[in-house]
């Protein structure tokens, strides 16, 4: 059994004890039998972990397995106060308050366990001043010892209203700006980094242009990545109206290599003959990858093209509407912290932001915008620039389902809803639904397997009480008694499910929560 459960890494992973627990216990018919299994398997675990410490995320894990076969009530997983890996008496406050309020006590449970999540287990790395004078801080996503740019801003964005509140939240959150600028002044087609250059990444023999570094875990490109950069800058400058950082010369010349790489990602594939990115790896998964290096062939639309989606998977078509819906609204929105804090070191970037902006969201509303055969106008998924179009959405953010979250629209948007009603239905071929649940997915883990991320989303972008509550639901069974937001679940059976140490996820459900006691308290505390 432990040589079962064992992780090619020397590691514990808990879908294998709960996929080898479920398996044993179907022979087992009484409660003491199959908590006899559980005990073997964890007595497995523990002898062949070389020594290594299971997480608190895998022990939540393992514990909800067993509350489940006792029908206990879903408990607080939260490490103690000594174990935490940062702390901010502003944010376990503000927990208290909401979770005192909140009527469901295990949705309040899953509130205590989630939002916290990324401060407890994942800022592995925080310094207030490092040898540049700067704050620095690494956060992983969780079962990945790397810092994506995307995940790491959906990580820590929801602490950012609290920030000046708590002086040290804010020098953390500081850091996370600082340590995305000059990952990105490393590398601006790289997704994931390394905390130094003493870890290599295990995808180092990937063809690319530019080359792999030890810096960099990942180097697929994705339009997001540098929007979500563009996004944690803002809600920093926004909620704690510091202007500091902004005139510091690593955060100005990381936006201005974020923007010159979005721009050039501009260029269809005639225009690109020499390009400036290139990926490709030997792979037996076809999302992993990229035809030729370059991806399938583009037509200048006024778009940016994004070779790899959110989900870290290759995109079918070049032109992806919902990251380039977010790049329009991060770039005017950066544009105002030139706007409000004197001129850039380059002095056109201000304009350039500005038309590069404009240019993007005339693309979307000429290209983005399709007639569906069976709804009429909605937003495509991904585009071409030759006609040719991609219906569908995935979990990860940016979604179409997540347009008005981004702030491109609003929620009662007209073309937004209609396209709404494709992305939740059979007509999304990566909208399932099952006896445990409905949702969206995605290509990353298959057909079948739902994301709570993308239920969190439909909730949060909901305007009916009864499609609310509903999800909320939904997530509170989809944790499966762990108390924690997963990846994705099997759409008939919640204990099913993929990666039970998933912080975005986590940190997202705790914004949900926070988004309905200031929009909907009824539906929460009653």
């Amino acid at each position: 059994i432990g040589l079962f459960i064992r992780r090619k890494a020397g590691r514990i992973d808990i879908d294998q004890i709960a996929d080898m627990e479920a398996v044993v216990s179907t022979q087992s018919t009484g409660v003491f039998a199959r908590l006899f299994v559980i005990v073997c398997c964890l007595l497995g675990a523990a002898l062949l972990v070389n020594g290594e410490e299971m997480s608190q995320q895998h022990l939540a894990g393992l514990s909800g397995i067993l509350r489940g076969y006792l029908g206990q009530a879903i408990t607080n997983q939260r490490p103690p106060i000594d174990r935490r890996m940062f702390v901010s008496p502003a944010i376990d406050n503000l927990i208290d308050q909401i979770s005192a309020k909140m009527v469901d006590q295990d949705l309040a449970t899953i509130f205590q366990n989630c939002y916290p999540n990324t401060l407890d287990t994942t800022v592995t790395h925080f310094v207030p001043k490092g040898e540049d004078g700067l704050p620095d801080t690494f956060v992983i996503t969780g079962d990945i010892q790397a810092m994506w740019l995307r995940d790491s801003t959906n990580q820590v964005i929801v602490y950012m209203p609290y920030a000046k509140q708590d002086p040290n939240l804010q020098t953390m959150l500081l850091g996370v700006v600082y340590r995305q600028a000059k990952s990105i002044l490393i590398d601006s087609y790289a997704n994931a980094f390394n905390l130094d250059n003493t870890t290599q990444s295990p995808w180092m023999s990937d063809r690319r242009i530019p080359p792999m570094t030890l810096p960099l875990h990942e180097g697929k490109y994705e339009l997001d990545s540098l929007c979500a950069f563009l996004k944690l800058s803002y809600s920093y400058w926004n909620e704690t109206q510091d202007p500091s950082p902004f005139q510091n010369l690593i955060w100005q010349t990381a936006v201005q290599k974020a923007v010159n790489t979005i721009q050039i990602q501009q260029k269809d594939s005639w225009e690109d003959k020499n390009p400036e990115y290139f990926f490709q790896r030997e792979t037996s998964a076809p999302t992993d990858t990229l035809m030729h290096g370059v991806g399938i062939p583009s037509k200048r639309t006024g778009m940016s093209k994004s070779p790899f989606r959110p989900s870290d998977d290759a995109a079918t078509l070049p032109f992806p509407i919902a990251a380039n819906s977010m790049a329009v609204v991060s770039l005017k929105r950066i544009s105002q912290i030139f706007s409000n804090n004197g001129p850039a070191p380059n002095p056109g970037l201000f304009q350039q932001i500005i038309s590069l902006a404009n240019e993007i969201e005339d693309g979307i509303r000429k290209f983005g915008i399709i007639n569906h055969v069976n709804f009429g106008q909605i937003y495509a998924f991904e585009v071409d620039g030759f006609g040719n179009t991609y219906v569908m959405d995935d979990a990860n953010i940016p979604s179409l389902l997540s347009l008005p979250y981004l702030g491109w629209c609003e929620k009662d948007d007209p073309l937004y809803l209609n396209t709404r009603k494709v992305l939740l239905s059979p007509d999304n071929p990566y909208w399932c639904k099952g006896s445990a649940g409905s949702g969206i997915g995605g290509p990353h883990i298959g057909l079948g397997w739902i994301w709570p991320m993308s239920i969190i989303t439909q909730a949060e972008t909901s305007t009916n009480d009864d499609e609310i509550l509903g999800c909320l639901e939904l997530l509170k069974n989809s944790t499966a008694g762990t108390g924690f937001m997963h990846e994705s679940f099997w759409k008939e059976d919640v204990d099913n499910f993929t990666r039970s140490w998933f912080a975005w996820a986590n940190s997202h459900f705790g914004n949900l929560i926070l988004t309905l006691a200031k929009e909907r308290p009824h539906l929460i505390f009653g």
